[in-house]
C-alpha cells in the first residue's frame, strides 16, 4: 500500500497503513483541504481520509487557481493515480461534488476505474446545471454580496477589505470552474451515490439532489440533514456518521483497483 508523501494535491493528517478504503475529499468554492482535517477521528478505521488540496489555498495558496474544469481533472487525475492502489471513494461538496463527479467520469472512461462511492453534498445534479445565475464576472460588490448571501463565509472575514481582497481571485476561479462547467451526457457510472443535502439549504432542492439517481446504475441514497448549505459543518458528526455507514456497507472486494 502507497503511502501519501510529497504532494501537493493530496493531503493524508493521520495516515493509516491498515486501511482497506481511501476517501479522497474535495472541497466548496474557496474552502481547502483543512475543511475535513477532523473527520478521520469521526470515521471507521479501516478508512484513510485525504483531503485535497488544490491551488490557490492552504499550503499551495501562491499557485493560480484553475478557472476551468478540463484541466484541473487532467492534473488531479495524474496526482491521483498513485495513490489508487486500494479501493477508493470521494466526498465533494458544492464545487467539489461537480469535481468529484467529472473526476470519476473520467477515471472510469479514460483508466476503468471506479470509486466504490461517489458521495456528493449540497450540489444539484451536474445534468440540472445552469448558466442563468452566473456571478463569477460581477464588480466585487455584487460578487462579495452573492458570496454572502451563501453563508459560508464567516462575517469577520466578508467585513475585512483587506483580507477579501485575498481571497477573491480563488473565489472568482472557483465559480468561474462551476458557472463555465457544460454538461455532456456520458455512460451512466458503475458505482454507488450518496447524496447529502441541508434540509434549510436555499440553493439545492430535494429535487435537485434525487436527480443524481439519474447519473448511476448502481445503488442510490439520499440523506437530507440539519442546517443550510454548509451543512456539512453544522451537522458534521451526523453527516459522517451516515457517511461511515455507507462506505461501511459497499462491497470493496468487488472493485476493481491496481
Amino acid at each position: 500500500m502507497k503511502t501519501i508523501k510529497a504532494n501537493p494535491w493530496i493531503t493524508c493528517p493521520q495516515p493509516n497503513p491498515q486501511a482497506k478504503l481511501r476517501l479522497f475529499c474535495l472541497p466548496y468554492a474557496g474552502g481547502g483541504a483543512s475543511s475535513f482535517r477532523d473527520w478521520s477521528a469521526q470515521l471507521p478505521s479501516f478508512i484513510e481520509v485525504c483531503p485535497i488540496e488544490l491551488p490557490g489555498r492552504g499550503s499551495r495558496f501562491q499557485e493560480l487557481p484553475y478557472t476551468r474544469l478540463t484541466s484541473l481533472i487532467q492534473d488531479l487525475t495524474q496526482a491521483l493515480l498513485p495513490y489508487l492502489d486500494i479501493p477508493f471513494a470521494f466526498f465533494g461538496h458544492s464545487m467539489g461534488a461537480l469535481v468529484s463527479f467529472e473526476l470519476t467520469q473520467f477515471l472510469s472512461q479514460t483508466y476503468s476505474l471506479t470509486p466504490a462511492c461517489l458521495a456528493v453534498a449540497g450540489r444539484p445534479a451536474p445534468h440540472l446545471s445552469n448558466r442563468s445565475n452566473s456571478i463569477h464576472t460581477l464588480p466585487d460588490p455584487e460578487f462579495l454580496e452573492k458570496i454572502r448571501d451563501f453563508n459560508g463565509t464567516p462575517a469577520p472575514v466578508l467585513a475585512n477589505a483587506e483580507l477579501m481582497q485575498i481571497l477573491l481571485p480563488t473565489l472568482r476561479a472557483d465559480f468561474a470552474v462551476i458557472e463555465t462547467f457544460s454538461y455532456t451526457p456520458q455512460p451512466l457510472l458503475n458505482c454507488a451515490i450518496a447524496a447529502f443535502g441541508g434540509l434549510h439549504d436555499p440553493k439545492v432542492s430535494c429535487a435537485a439532489l434525487e436527480a443524481w439517481r439519474e447519473q448511476t446504475r448502481s445503488t442510490f441514497l439520499l440523506h437530507l440533514l440539519p442546517g443550510d448549505h454548509f451543512f456539512i459543518h453544522a451537522a458534521q458528526s451526523q453527516l459522517l456518521s451516515v457517511l461511515g455507514q455507507v462506505l461501511h456497507q459497499t462491497p470493496l472486494s468487488n472493485l476493481p483497483f491496481r
